[in-house]
Parts: C-alpha cells; structure tokens; sequence
C-alpha cells in the first residue's frame, strides 16, 4: 500500500498536479478564453473566461472521460476557483 501511495505521488508531481503548484494558462489562443468550470467535465457550468497568462494555484487533478481536469484557484484571487482542462496549463 504505502508503495503505490509512493508511485501515485510521484506520478502525480511528474504530472504538474502536485497540490498548491503554480501554474499559468497556456495554448487557449490569442482569441479564446480558456473555461473555467463548477466540476471537472464540459458538462459542468462555466463560471468565467481565462486568457492565456492568467496566473492559478492548483489543488488537486481528477480523470474525467479521459481528459485531465484540474481544481484551480486565481492566484490573484483566491475565492474564485473551479475546474479546468489541464491540457492548457504551464509551469510557472
């Protein structure tokens, strides 16, 4: 048990998805706003835009048909968070 726990973590650091990183919006394209959303799916509502740049704490990722979601909050404002795709996040 505490083996997998082991590799599960190190997966997970390896992935971007350590809890509390840093992490910046990247790839949603100069005309697009990447969705940040209630739940970790496209099914979920939208609760705001974010253009590429914008700068986010992330909590924790969870696999949802697949894709990676991840629980993010605004860096520069903590009390909005919600679940986005991780594919458009970068290391900051």
């Amino acid at each position: 048990m505490h083996i997998r726990f082991s590799a599960l973590l190190a997966l997970m650091i390896a992935a971007g998805c350590a809890v509390g990183s840093g992490a910046v919006v990247k790839g949603a394209g100069p005309d697009e706003l990447l969705k940040l959303r209630k739940g970790p799916g496209l099914n979920h509502d939208i609760i705001i835009g974010l253009p590429d740049g914008t700068r986010l704490t992330r909590q924790n990722c969870v696999t949802n048909n697949g894709k990676v979601w991840c629980r993010v909050m605004l860096t520069d404002r903590p009390s909005v968070s919600g679940y986005v795709s991780a594919d458009y996040l970068a290391h900051r």
